[in-house]
């Protein structure tokens, strides 16, 4: 049996915190369902999950519609192009059946590249080792979660690259119907003409999607240590000392208010997360560390773990914590005891990637 192999790459960075992981989960549950339903799909469609932040991993193997079960999706500190195209080349060799002259092998793999941010890797020769031995032989479509995406990057590997502009709950779901039918569309077209054949972009303006091209001629893009479309901080809760991460996202401008809000640094609080311990293994390594200054953060969230009052209590460790009514807090990342006492000034603290 030939094989239709679809491989979903999907952004895990700290942007993505919230309801953007929660629609990502519901998301690929749907498309499974949905696929399941299509007799042509349910004989042809395997699917895989790729997940990235700082660093990239296979978070469910290829397999069929029926033994496909979707993964919980982690969150890490990064957002590594290079390493998640790395990490999808290698799936494509190991598990995708190449033809020889003896066998048919699978159809050409079809690939959902999903982001929200710029690179904060240096992806060139993922890109280069992409464009040399695999572009040729597989479809790779690369949908950014809002205009904050590189998109000069992401066309040197994607064609096209669609952009989901409104990414509230009601349209995020059109663009799932809209992934779902295209498989659909996809594995019946195989069964009739025998063929791959490009994934259709008649109806990308249903699913609230545009078409981007290139923004610039400029070839050589900059890995940027951290996102400027929002602040992340991370802490751990001063009672059971398990880790949460605090998001500030810049206000969204009222259209034709650009030119007098200029260069505007003030981030609002979009709420304060629980983070599991894996967090760490999917945030990067050799991550140089930013400050962002308190003064352009506005609002302080209490701690989504113990619900103490304030999340935002920095320990001399220069690590956050939540304090609530005590005198003195042990620091769940130094074990030094602290004693805090309010104060108005601002300070500067270490942000994450986003």
């Amino acid at each position: 049996m030939r094989r239709l192999p679809i491989f979903f790459v999907i952004d895990v960075s700290e942007s993505m915190t919230g309801e953007p992981i929660e629609l990502m989960e519901k998301g690929i549950e749907n498309i499974v369902s949905s696929l399941r339903q299509d007799p042509h799909s349910l004989e042809t469609v395997f699917i895989s999950v790729i997940a990235f932040a700082g660093k990239a991993k296979t978070i469910a193997p290829l397999v069929d519609l029926i033994s496909f079960y979707p993964p919980k999706i982690p969150v890490g500190g990064g957002t590594s192009l290079g390493s998640a195209l790395n990490v999808l080349m290698d799936e494509i060799d190991t598990n995708v059946k190449k033809t020889t002259y003896e066998t048919r092998g699978d159809w050409e793999p079809i690939v959902f590249l999903i982001t929200d941010g710029k690179p904060t890797d240096d992806p060139s020769q993922a890109i280069t080792r992409w464009q040399d031995k695999y572009a040729k032989n597989a479809s790779l479509i690369a949908i950014t979660l809002g205009l904050n995406a590189d998109i000069d990057i992401l066309n040197q590997v994607a064609n096209p690259v669609l952009a989901l502009e409104n990414t509230d709950k009601n349209q995020f779901f059109k663009f799932i119907e809209w992934v779902s039918a295209s498989v659909k569309a996809q594995s019946q077209m195989i069964e009739l003409d025998n063929k791959n054949s490009p994934v259709s972009l008649e109806k990308v303006s249903n699913a609230g999607l545009r078409i981007m091209g290139n923004t610039s001629e400029l070839n050589n893009h900059e890995a940027s240590a951290s996102d400027s479309s929002c602040v992340t901080l991370t802490g751990r809760c001063s009672s059971n000392r398990r880790p949460y991460l605090i998001k500030y996202a810049k206000p969204k401008l009222v259209e034709g208010m650009e030119r007098f809000i200029q260069n505007h640094q003030y981030y609002h609080l979009e709420g304060a997360y629980k983070l599991e311990e894996s967090y760490f293994e999917w945030s990067s390594d050799n991550y140089v560390a930013e400050q962002v200054d308190t003064s352009s953060l506005d609002g302080i969230p209490p701690c989504p773990q113990c619900g103490n009052q304030s999340a935002f209590a920095m320990c001399g460790c220069g690590k956050l914590l939540c304090i609530g009514d005590e005198d003195i807090v042990m620091c769940p990342w130094c074990e030094k005891s602290i004693k805090f006492s309010q104060g108005s000034g601002d300070f500067s603290i270490t942000r994450g990637q986003g």
